[in-house]
């Protein structure tokens, strides 16, 4: 579904993933003129679709081949990425007043620390997309973009 209407993609997957009590696949799509009307145009990470979405699905005789140093790594993918949200690569950089930086240093596995002062913590971390957004704004107060 896209803004509520159906949508048929040819893909390559390259990976199932859970989160957030879903099943989510990871592919690349295998159409230029669809992926050109997408946020990142040519983007070098997969698209995600949740699995439940998928109404119907035909599998191709056609294979495709990842050369292994150009191979999906769920693992870094999955650092970069909240609530299973894509988009462009980004940096974001915050200054967290809560209780406990362990909290966002769980929830953001790229986060760094640059500096604190009297329990005040700047913070710079790099995502994927726009699920970032929701998680910063879920933090009420503690947080402050920079």
């Amino acid at each position: 579904m896209k803004n509520g209407e159906e949508v048929i993609r040819k893909v390559r997957p390259v990976g199932v993933m859970f989160s957030e009590y879903y099943y989510y696949l990871t592919a690349f799509i295998d159409n230029e003129e669809v992926r050109n009307n997408f946020e990142v145009a040519n983007d070098a990470f997969p698209t995600i679709y949740r699995v439940d979405r998928i109404k119907e699905m035909k599998i191709s005789e056609e294979r495709f081949h990842v050369p292994y140093g150009n191979r999906f790594e769920e693992g870094e993918f999955r650092k970069r990425i909240q609530f299973m949200y894509g988009g462009k690569l980004q940096k974001v950089k915050f200054q967290y007043t809560g209780n406990d930086i362990d909290a966002v240093l769980d929830r953001l596995p790229t986060a760094v620390v640059l500096s604190e002062k009297d329990g005040v913590y700047t913070v710079s971390a790099e995502v994927f997309g726009k699920g970032i957004d929701m998680w910063l704004k879920s933090q009420s107060d503690f947080i402050k973009l920079v």
